[in-house]
């Protein structure tokens, strides 16, 4: 009887050594070559003239949620979207990376209810973030700021953090001197890590964000997202947020946010307004694209509209299909007020990676932009912004 015993014990315990094996090994790296796809593709033609362009330019891109993945940042994956390798071979100079601290099972657009399945809470285990990160949502968002610091400790000649107009301007004059440079700027997708408590912005403008995005697919203690039936605006809470963002002269993004939230935003701020990875709803009719209207609102406030490369906000994935959604922006908002805004590594399938954004260069002098609009749209409407609102 002991042996029959003793040998159920050894199976059990041999069954649940391959279960973590799964759960730790590979289930992490799994989610992350299903979820962030690039369609197999021949390489993109670029002409003599594009890359020269592409190679003088100022490029920057508003989100990429890079940070979420068990991936080397200093070494080029082959899968994903971003790595410090394919951003300097993009020739990129600012990448906004943002920290994704809650997610719903199945990132449903239409609507999500408050009490659904996180994911980060089950990705975080399987990826063994410290374990504090797994029942808070303010420090899976350290967590993620760490990992992004570790990476500039050990490539400061690739990677440098941008916290200051200072750092902006010394990654441009190192990029100017010849450097390959990155310069990084750490945000929040949603205000979920603050936790309905303003002193966690202080604790997270010390671990250097610099962007703070006020919703993801939740509501939150800020008010509501894009992603309700409810459509709720700013609470209380909220609105000593959006008050405090703009006084410490951080990058305010609506992004997510509903339409009745970025309508009282912008109500009762006076400052350059980002809504940092979209589409615009009069060439793709879905929900999450807000209406055309308060696009314009947002671009006449200095902000920018960053627009995204996915199926869900373009309806054609295709790297025409981005350069159309591009064109479209412009018509809607004007030249000054178009950036990118990939959702790179932001469980997306796009058709080009950070590496391959010449192609995007030579596809927008193709459909007949300007020398000068392309410089704009691929990096000078960001760094406008950044200028006036970093201190």
């Amino acid at each position: 009887m002991k042996r029959r015993t003793r040998k159920w014990t050894l199976r059990f315990l041999l069954l649940l050594a391959i279960a973590a094996a799964v759960f730790f090994g590979f289930l992490p790296g799994y989610v992350d070559r299903s979820r962030n796809v690039v369609h197999p593709h021949d390489p993109y033609p670029v002409s003599v003239t594009a890359q020269a362009l592409h190679e003088s330019m100022t490029i920057g891109d508003w989100h990429a949620d890079t940070l979420l993945w068990r991936r080397d940042m200093r070494k080029r994956a082959d899968h994903g979207h971003v790595d410090i390798p394919r951003l300097q071979e993009g020739n990129v100079a600012i990448q906004v990376f943002t920290a994704v601290t809650k997610s719903p099972r199945g990132l449903n657009y239409e609507h999500n209810d408050p009490d659904a399945f996180d994911n980060i809470t089950l990705l975080a285990i399987a990826q063994l973030w410290p374990v504090q990160s797994w029942f808070s949502l303010k420090e899976r968002a350290l967590h993620q700021a760490a990992k992004l610091h570790a990476v500039e400790e050990a490539m400061p000649d690739a990677l440098k953090i941008i916290t200051s107009r200072a750092d902006l301007e010394e990654v441009l004059k190192r990029r100017d001197a010849g450097e390959t440079i990155v310069g990084a700027i750490l945000g929040i997708e949603g205000a979920h890590p603050l936790e309905g408590r303003i002193g966690n912005l202080d604790v997270l403008e010390r671990a250097g964000y610099r962007l703070i995005a006020l919703q993801h697919f939740f509501d939150n203690e800020l008010g509501g997202t894009l992603h309700s039936r409810e459509n709720n605006g700013l609470t209380d809470f909220g609105r000593e947020v959006v008050r405090e963002v703009a006084r410490r002269r951080l990058v305010l993004d609506v992004a997510h946010s509903s339409e009745k939230v970025v309508r009282e935003v912008l109500e009762m701020t006076d400052i350059p307004i980002v809504l940092s990875h979209t589409g615009i709803k009069s060439r793709c009719e879905t929900k999450r694209n807000i209406p055309d209207d308060l696009m314009r609102q947002i671009a006449a406030t200095g902000g920018v509209i960053g627009i995204g490369y996915w199926q869900e906000v373009t309806c054609d994935d295709s790297l025409e299909g981005v350069v159309r959604s591009l064109l479209a922006a412009i018509d809607v908002v004007g030249e000054d007020a178009v950036s990118l805004g990939s959702d790179f590594d932001g469980s997306v399938t796009t058709s080009f990676d950070a590496s391959e954004l010449p192609a995007l260069t030579n596809a927008l002098l193709e459909a007949g932009l300007t020398e000068a609009q392309i410089r704009k749209v691929m990096g000078g409407n960001m760094l406008r912004v950044l200028r006036a609102r970093l201190r």
